[in-house]
């Protein structure tokens, strides 16, 4: 059973990332405040929930967290930043355009850097752990999933709608086959042969 918090603090914000090990679009973050009485018997680690019980969830959370925001990091700032920095930096921007200051801040995984004067834990495996992590993981999950499928229509050829933009067998024989889009991610090693020189 997730518990609600790790604070004591009321006004403790979750937040976490989806996308941070995909080869093209975004890294999407979310952060996430519940009220203190929110539960839902459903709600997980993203990554442990079908489609459909995230899809489900989502206008949950939506309509009862205190407040909660998604922010977007394209490929070309994950390209610039580093795809660490450009996940600590979408959970910095998710924070920032909160319509509540939160007094705490949950971070699934272990890095970041401090927001502001907020105090901050950095917690492995949170979305399993946390229901406000877990809020956060299911927002970040479901709307880089509807961006990904947005933008498989302009190029079907990667199949993004099921791949979602991670390695797959199918995902890099599209690559191979059709080259990089400009939604790839450059600094990202898009085939294992790029390894070898031709000299």
């Amino acid at each position: 059973m997730l518990k609600l918090k790790f604070s004591k603090f009321s006004l403790e914000v979750g937040t976490d990332e989806a996308g941070r090990g995909c080869l093209s679009g975004p890294v999407v973050a979310a952060a996430v405040i519940l009220p203190e009485d929110f539960s839902h018997e459903l709600l997980n680690d993203s990554k442990q929930l079908s489609e459909k019980q995230r899809k489900k969830l989502r206008p949950f959370i939506e309509e009862h967290a205190i407040a909660f925001s998604v922010s977007f990091v394209n490929q070309t700032e994950v390209d610039e930043l580093n795809v660490l920095q450009a996940s600590i930096t979408g959970m910095h921007r998710a924070i920032a355009t909160l319509k509540t200051t939160p007094e705490f801040i949950s971070v699934d995984g272990n890095k970041f850097k401090p927001y502001k004067e907020i105090p901050h834990e950095t917690i492995v495996k949170g979305d399993g752990k946390y229901m406000n992590i877990a809020a956060a993981s299911v927002l970040a999950k479901t709307y880089r999933d509807d961006y990904m499928e947005k933008i498989h229509e302009e190029y079907p050829s990667y199949n993004w709608k099921k791949n979602k933009g991670y390695p797959t067998k199918e995902h890099r024989n599209a690559i191979r086959e059709f080259g990089a889009t400009q939604y790839h991610r450059k600094s990202f090693k898009l085939l294992p042969e790029q390894l070898k020189l031709d000299l």
